[in-house]
C-alpha cells in the first residue's frame, strides 16, 4: 500500500486548523498559517487584520513575516506554507515573493465563501493591468526619478542583495 505524499504534512494542517479554532474562540476569524521547512516550524500566524488595523495582516503573511524574522528573508525559501484556508491573491503573491516551494491548505475558497469569506474574486485582479483596477493609478516620471535606483546600484556595486 502506497502512502499519501502529504502524510508528513497532515500534523501541520491539523495544527493550522487548531490555531484557527483558538483564534475564533478569542473573537478572531478562522484563518491561520504555518511555515515549515525540513520538519521545523519557522513561523506561525493567524489573521490579525482587525487586531492590527492592517489589511495586509492575513494569516499567511503574518506567518511568513514570523518565519523571516527567525530564518532571515532568504532562509524561508524552499519552505512549505500550510494554511487553514486557501490563500487569497495577496497571500499567494507573498508566498511567491518569499520563494515558498509548496502551499498546502485545508479549506478551499468555496468553503470559505460558504461561511461569508468571499475572496475568490481577488485572484482575477492580477490578470488585468493596474491602470484598469478600481483605484486610480498614475505614472508621474518627474525629473530625477531614476537617481535613487542609480545610487542604489552604485552603492551596492550592482548587486540587489
Amino acid at each position: 500500500m502506497q502512502s499519501d505524499p502529504l502524510d508528513h504534512l497532515t500534523p501541520y494542517v491539523e495544527e493550522a486548523v487548531k490555531i484557527s479554532r483558538s483564534h475564533v474562540a478569542e473573537g478572531g476569524i478562522p484563518f491561520s498559517g504555518i511555515v515549515v521547512r525540513d520538519g521545523l516550524v519557522l513561523g506561525t500566524g493567524f489573521n490579525r487584520v482587525h487586531e492590527d488595523n492592517d489589511p495586509t495582516a492575513h494569516a499567511e503573511v503574518v506567518a511568513l513575516r514570523a518565519a523571516a524574522k527567525k530564518a532571515g528573508r532568504y532562509g524561508v525559501a524552499g519552505s512549505t506554507l500550510i494554511a487553514s484556508g486557501e490563500p487569497c491573491a495577496l497571500c499567494y503573491m507573498a508566498a511567491l515573493y518569499f520563494n515558498i516551494e509548496h502551499i498546502v491548505y485545508a479549506a478551499d475558497r468555496k468553503t470559505a465563501d460558504a461561511y461569508g469569506f468571499g475572496y475568490a474574486d481577488s485572484y482575477s485582479i492580477f490578470s488585468t493591468d493596474p491602470t484598469a483596477w478600481p483605484i486610480k493609478v498614475t505614472h508621474a516620471p518627474i525629473e530625477g526619478h531614476e537617481v535613487p535606483f542609480q545610487e542604489f546600484l552604485t552603492g551596492r556595486k550592482g548587486r540587489l542583495r
